[in-house]
């Protein structure tokens, strides 16, 4: 079963920055819509930012102006560009994708960001 596969994760310090991506598990499958999930510890997942296939974005509003959600269909990746980066911002990211020809959504297994102070 095709999923997304996050890289990217790390620690960093407070006001740095981090670079997530997101791609299918198979090529054959590129894709259509996508978000950027986070849920910290003791916390509900909520999602940070979307993009369409056409590329209209939104965000959550604690992060606007600082991540930057982008995609390469080329590459066929999704992007979380995460700048000056707050000890909140600590979580696991997590990449949910819709796939061209399917209707379902898809987890990845997450990738850590961890934001020392």
């Amino acid at each position: 079963q095709v999923q997304p596969v996050e890289s990217g994760g790390g620690l960093v310090q407070a006001g740095g920055s981090l670079r997530l991506s997101c791609t299918a598990s198979a090529s054959t499958h590129s894709i259509n819509f996508a978000g950027w999930y986070r849920q910290a510890p003791g916390k509900q997942r909520e999602v940070v930012a979307t993009i369409t296939a056409g590329g209209s974005t939104n965000y959550l509003p604690s992060v606007k102006g600082r991540f930057t959600i982008s995609r390469d269909n080329a590459k066929n990746t999704v992007y979380l560009q995460m700048n000056s980066l707050k000890p909140e911002d600590t979580a696991v990211y997590y990449c949910n994708a819709i796939f061209y020809g399917d209707v379902q959504n898809y987890w990845g297994q997450g990738t850590q960001v961890t934001v020392s102070s």
